[in-house]
């Protein structure tokens, strides 16, 4: 587990807003950073039954050395707060999780607007709710932004942040170093798109597996394992741009004209990517920021001593 703070005194307070499994997730994640964590939920049986939730996950992440301190010295840094504003006074940021529909998130972020400091960051776990549809009345829109995990974050570090038309670039910046800070890894959108990035790349794999499932081609079992013991297993330290980086001796333009038509075909929808010369050199360009041609064959040879490192992990793990 890499550090993520020098000192608790160096962390500003964080309130939680919403004690479910995210809200209790976020703020094991704040908490094990060194943050002061304020815990407020409307539900006070909710709240008050966090602490021992959050205890039991501080020990199973300790047993893993997943924690910089004791589990009881993180969970002391957890303060449930019954009262909003209370919860709210002189924090650094706000992370919101409550119901999934606009009118939910309307009420709280006008409340949260009212009673936080006015340099707080004010941000909202919600899974595909633009921050535009709640945040457009607010005299502090400019410091809302969306910060989606993914579930659990204290596992899976991937934060995405999504700002509204309005919100300040200033607040983006100041956001990605809490995120980056707190030990996750945030990724920032130029602007809104319904599901953000995450959640459009798996709807777009579910969609592709239901679809084969559905016409036959194979079992949910076999489709699984496609993805298990097969793109997954890369996928679990590089993205697809990197993958297809590495899976031609030339990079992305040379995959593109290897293997552009076989996907042109193979997805056959008129809302398909077209694998045009200038969007595949977009990306090959970037790549090449990153990795110049002469590195391919030692990153790939990289990639394939991780592919090692996993497999023989895999044959530890229990068949389940």
């Amino acid at each position: 587990m890499r550090s993520t703070a020098s000192s608790a005194s160096k962390r500003g307070p964080i309130a939680i807003v919403g004690a479910g499994l995210i809200g209790r997730a976020w703020a094991i994640v704040f908490a094990r950073a060194g943050h002061p964590v304020r815990l407020h939920d409307m539900d006070l049986q909710t709240m008050q039954n966090s602490h021992a939730y959050i205890e039991a996950r501080l020990n199973e992440l300790a047993e893993f050395d997943l924690l910089n301190d004791a589990p009881l010295t993180v969970l002391s840094r957890i303060t449930c707060v019954p009262d909003l504003a209370e919860a709210l006074r002189d924090v650094v940021l706000v992370q919101e999780n409550v119901r999934e529909t606009v009118e939910a998130k309307i009420d709280i972020f006008s409340r949260m607007d009212a009673l936080a400091p006015k340099d707080a960051i004010l941000a909202s776990s919600t899974s595909w709710l633009p921050a535009s549809k709640f945040t457009k009345d607010l005299l502090g829109r400019g410091r809302c932004v969306v910060a989606h995990p993914t579930n659990p974050p204290y596992l899976v570090p991937l934060v995405e942040l999504c700002p509204a038309p309005w919100t300040e670039s200033e607040v983006m910046i100041r956001a990605h170093e809490i995120y980056t800070a707190a030990g996750q890894s945030p990724v920032v959108l130029s602007r809104e798109i319904h599901g953000f990035l995450l959640n459009r790349v798996q709807a777009a794999v579910l969609n592709e597996c239901f679809k084969l499932h559905e016409e036959g081609f194979a079992s949910s079992e076999d489709i699984d394992r496609v993805l298990k013991d097969g793109l997954a297993l890369r996928w679990s330290f590089m993205g697809p741009f990197e993958t297809i980086d590495l899976n031609a001796p030339a990079g992305v333009s040379d995959y593109a004209k290897r293997y552009g038509q076989q996907n042109r075909e193979t997805i056959h929808s008129e809302n398909a990517f077209d694998w045009s010369e200038s969007a595949v050199a977009r990306v090959h360009d970037e790549r090449r920021q990153k990795l110049e041609l002469e590195g391919i064959a030692l990153r790939s040879a990289w990639r394939d001593r991780r592919l090692m490192a996993l497999a023989a992990h895999k044959r530890q793990a229990p068949n389940s």
